[in-house]
């Protein structure tokens, strides 16, 4: 399936926080903070990371990133796309199966 398509959700193992701008994530292991293992969010990823939610298509977010910082569509859709398998390779979120 095209990524484009795909929903993702966040993994219930972690902790954020919004500082200064940026999102912090730290997961968590144990009911313990790894912390050698925090992730730092700039701007435009925390938005991203605000928009991930299992009913959010990957396009939907790539659409709103374009808008909200004007930039051109294939710029957000690249660097959008780049941060989502970052995330979903460091486990931080999973893509949802589609139904059908």
């Amino acid at each position: 399936m095209d990524c484009l398509e795909r929903s993702f959700s966040k993994s219930s193992e972690l902790t954020t926080r919004d500082i200064a701008g940026e999102t912090l994530i730290v997961p968590i292991t144990g009911r313990v903070g790894d912390l050698d293992s925090i992730y730092t969010l700039n701007e435009v990823g925390s938005r991203v990371w605000q928009l991930i939610d299992d009913q959010v298509k990957v396009k939907q977010i790539v659409e709103s990133v374009s808008e909200e910082f004007e930039v051109e569509r294939e710029d957000a859709e690249r660097d959008v796309i780049e941060l989502i398998n970052s995330l979903a390779e460091a486990g931080l979120i999973r893509a949802v199966e589609s139904e059908g």
